[in-house]
């Protein structure tokens, strides 16, 4: 966009971003069935940081992925 144009195109955009989270989430959760949680896991966090602070609507589905597949990543924690 140039500084004189419209946020004509932002509606289009916003359904794009959705569906693209949505496409995000579906295989980072496909991932984590596999046996990936980890891997999911990291890579929906870099995905929230992405986002976190242009679109919040797509920082609060991954945070909810994040918070649903937290259960399923191998501690890795030193004993």
């Amino acid at each position: 966009m140039t500084a004189g144009s419209t946020n004509a195109a932002a509606p289009a955009e916003t359904q794009d971003t959705v569906a693209l989270t949505q496409i995000l989430v579906t295989g980072l959760g496909a991932l984590a069935t596999a046996g990936q949680a980890d891997l999911a896991c990291r890579l929906a966090g870099q995905a929230c940081a992405v986002v976190r602070t242009s679109d919040p609507v797509a920082w609060q589905r991954l945070n909810v992925f994040l918070h649903k597949m937290i259960k399923h990543v191998a501690d890795t924690s030193p004993t």
